[in-house]
Order: C-alpha cells, then structure tokens, then sequence
C-alpha cells in the first residue's frame, strides 16, 4: 500500500487559492487515471481537477465550500505498489496572496456511530396521547411560540418537564418521531422539514459582490418609458430582408448602439471608480457587459469595443459571448473588463427593475418588457409599443440630473432609430 498526495495544482494567472465547488468521489471510492476527482473555482471559472494516478480514495481534504491554497493537500489515495508520499511542508503564502483562512484537519469520514445509551442520548419520540382529554399542556411561552410556527398541537406533545411541562427538547422528539408531516390543531397536514443548501462556488460570489456593492455605491435608480413602436418596424423589416446565416435582431443590439452614442456624450458613465484611490478611470472604448443569466447563475459576458462594431456585429457578439457564458465555455476574458452593464429579463422583465451597478462601473442600464399600451397623441389614444428602461447609478459620481439626461438621449436614439445610424453633429 502506498499513500498518494494529490495537491492542488497552480491554476496560473497568479491564482493564490481556490474554492472547493464540488467533489466527485467519496471516500473508499476506486478511481481511474484521469477521472474527474474535484471541481475548483477561481474568479467565476471552473476548472475539474483529475486523478494523475489509479487508485483508492483514502481522505478528502476539505468540504465543499471551503477556501484552499494552491499547492496544499486536496485528496489522499492508496496506490498499490507507490511509495508513501512524504507529510507536505508548509506551502509558503505568496507575496501578492490574501491572507490564508485556517484550513481543518485531513479527516477520514467514517460512519457516525449510534447514539449512546445515558442522560445524553435524546428523548425517544412516544406515540399515544399525552394526556387525559381535557389537560390544558403546560409549556413555556418559547415552546409555545415553536409550537405555533411548526402547526403543532401540544395536547398531541408528551412533556417530560416537572408536572408534565412540554420542554423543548419533547418538541423536539415530537418533530423528529412525526417525521416532515405534523397535524396541527386544525386538523391540517403541515410540512415540518427544513433542508439546508450550502451556498459555495459562483453563487456565492455572486451574492458576495452583491453585497459589496450595495454596501459601497450610493445607488440611484431612474426609469422612464420608450415609445419603441418605429424602432419595433424597423427591426422586423431588417430581420426580413437579412440573409439566412446572419443572426436574428433583438431590441437589444439596438439598445446597445444606443448606449454606444449617448456614451460618446456623456463619457463619465463609460467608466470605473477606484474608491480607494479617488479616481475615475473614464474609458474611450465601450466595453458592454451583458447580464446573462446561466445555469450556474448570473455572469456578465463582454461585448468589447461595441464602439467599433456595426448593429449585425453587435447581435453576432451578443449571441456568441452569452452562449459561451450559458454553456460553461466562457474565456475569463471574456467575463472580465466592462465598463458599463446592459441587463435585460426579456419577457420576464417587469414593468420596472431596481439593477445592482456592476462595481466598479458607475452605471447600469435596465430594460423591461415589452407591452402595448394605450398612449395619448393627437387628442385620442393609439396603441403604442412600450418599453421601461429601468436603470441604476453610483450616485457618488453621477448627479441625477446627468443621469436623466443620459437615459433621455438614449430614448431619443430609440424613439427615433434613424439616428442610430446617422453622424449627428457635436
């Protein structure tokens, strides 16, 4: 029998540590050369971490979730035949490294033993009544108010307190004895269970620098309505007369052009914010992230140098970054380096959204559904094609009247999409 160490191998791109998203053995599982034994994350990508050599899982290092070094232990195998690998020396922390989380011992997961018999092991779940009929329960107001959140009837709880009192610890037993299903005083079935997820791998990411931007930008939200009804005609005879192998248009390479030429008027919202600095980092390219939502959460793929791009480019780069983003295969780069966010739910979109700026950026523009609604012109009302823009900004950089503004010149481009393709005068 020989022990095999498998560490954490260096990812690159200057990668201290990794996130441990998911095994996929256990231990005493027999595992193939090359077979997938783990799942790691670094910076919203995912890379499977294989077995080098054939053998018997002995240990797994950490749990899922858990935050690892590079170059310390992950796994542990018995590979018949290998030498033993020698105990791991302390794996120096780099320079440039965050400070390193303590990580737990190797553990070899056994199964846990039945409880043993004594004081200590819980209160057996007793079938039967209590009580004769007619007993008022006596239980304490906390007992009392668990029983009313689960829809239990204490006259149904057996107490084990002085004088029959309901302790907590026989509400307890009651729950786990009844199983998910207790029958309140009602006489109806409620479902007692709870199931605990644990939240590891781009989900918490995401709501990690959800928080961090909510806690660091003074976010200001402004919506106004698009009359999109020309722009809706316009769209429909491009996509009718383009060629088969060119991508259908959305509203959204519109929106994106749009975004483009308003920029080029108010270049302070095609930024980054470094509010540790004090500086603004206004770009000149248009670097469009695009809010997609993916099997794995929400990612930002980019749409780069959307500046340079005709409205058919834009929709090829749109479908090809978003498509890369939903199937897993997103380069970094392409997930990293926007400097101002579309979002968009499509149908799903509402009437109005509250988006989270994408910190650094300073902006982001939301879009909502598309309706028709009734709309006043000419003394009568005519159906028109309406669409919400819903959008957010770092109000420590952008004053409300700008922000206004802004969006006003992108509506004016929709509303009137012969100007989207027109050099208009400075």
């Amino acid at each position: 029998m020989g022990t095999r160490i498998i560490k954490v191998p260096d990812i690159g791109e200057g990668v201290a540590e990794v996130e441990l998203v998911g095994w996929h053995v256990a231990v005493g599982d027999i595992v193939r050369e090359d077979q997938v034994l783990a799942e790691v994350m670094t910076d919203k990508a995912t890379v499977e971490i294989p077995a080098p050599v054939s053998g018997t899982v002995l240990a797994l290092g950490s749990d899922e979730g858990a935050t690892i070094a590079v170059g310390s232990e992950l796994i542990r195998l018995d590979v018949p035949g290998a030498p033993d690998d020698a105990a791991p020396a302390p794996t120096p922390e780099p320079k440039t490294a965050k400070p390193k989380r303590p990580e737990p011992p190797l553990v070899e997961r056994a199964p846990a033993e039945p409880p043993a018999s004594g004081p200590a092991a819980p209160i057996a779940f007793r079938p039967g009544p209590p009580r004769p009929p007619g007993e008022k329960p006596l239980g304490s107001p906390a007992v009392r108010q668990r029983a009313r959140d689960a829809g239990v009837d204490l006259r149904q709880v057996r107490g084990t307190g002085p004088a029959g009192r309901i302790l907590h610890e026989d509400l307890d037993a009651f729950l786990r004895g009844s199983g998910s299903a207790v029958v309140s005083a009602a006489g109806r079935t409620v479902d007692t269970t709870v199931k605990d997820i644990k939240i590891v791998g781009l989900r918490r990411q995401i709501a990690q620098r959800m928080a961090e931007s909510k806690r660091h930008v003074a976010h200001f939200a402004y919506v106004e309505e698009v009359d999109v009804t020309a722009l809706e005609e316009l769209r429909a005879a491009l996509n009718g007369g383009a060629a088969k192998e060119r991508v259908r248009l959305t509203i959204l390479p519109f929106l994106m052009r749009a975004v483009v030429k308003a920029v080029a008027e108010f270049p302070v919202m095609n930024a980054l914010y470094d509010d540790e600095g004090d500086i603004l980092h206004c770009y000149g390219g248009v670097h469009l992230g695009i809010a997609t939502q993916t099997p794995n959460g929400l990612m930002v793929p980019v749409v780069r140098h959307a500046e340079s791009r005709d409205l058919w480019d834009l929709a090829a780069e749109l479908k090809r970054v978003s498509e890369a983003a939903r199937s897993g295969m997103a380069a970094r780069e392409e997930l990293t380096g926007s400097t101002i966010t579309i979002t968009s739910l499509g149908a799903l979109g509402g009437i109005v959204s509250t988006p989270i700026v994408n910190r650094p950026e300073v902006a982001i523009i939301g879009v909502n559904k598309l309706m028709v609604r009734p709309v006043w012109q000419d003394g009568g009302f005519v159906p028109r094609k309406m669409v919400n823009l819903s959008s957010s900004f770092d109000h420590r950089i952008i004053d409300g009247y700008d922000a206004a503004r802004f969006i006003q010149r992108i509506r004016g481009f929709l509303e009137t999409p012969a100007t989207l393709f027109m050099e208009l005068p400075t």
